[in-house]
């Protein structure tokens, strides 16, 4: 199995056993749609912009959250 598709097959593997780890794919996937949304205005005023970053950053924790939880559980699992 290639590296990517072991990838892979571990999120699928949290998002079905893991609730914090899903919770945080759910956060993750709000936070991208709205910066979706945000990137799509013309002429965005300010709150939009500082909406923007902020959402950036919380996204960006999120996925280091999540990232952790997947090492977590790589290291467990390679220790047993």
């Amino acid at each position: 199995m290639s590296n990517l598709a072991s990838e892979v097959a571990l999120k699928d593997y949290l998002l079905a056993n893991d609730d914090k780890y899903r919770e945080l794919a759910s956060e993750h996937k709000r936070y991208e749609v709205r910066l979706s949304e945000l990137s799509c205005l013309p002429y965005p005023n300010e709150e939009e912009l500082i909406e923007e970053t902020i959402l950036k950053k919380k996204k960006l924790l999120l996925k280091d959250q999540m990232e952790a939880i997947a090492t977590k559980y790589k290291t467990s699992v390679t220790s047993h």
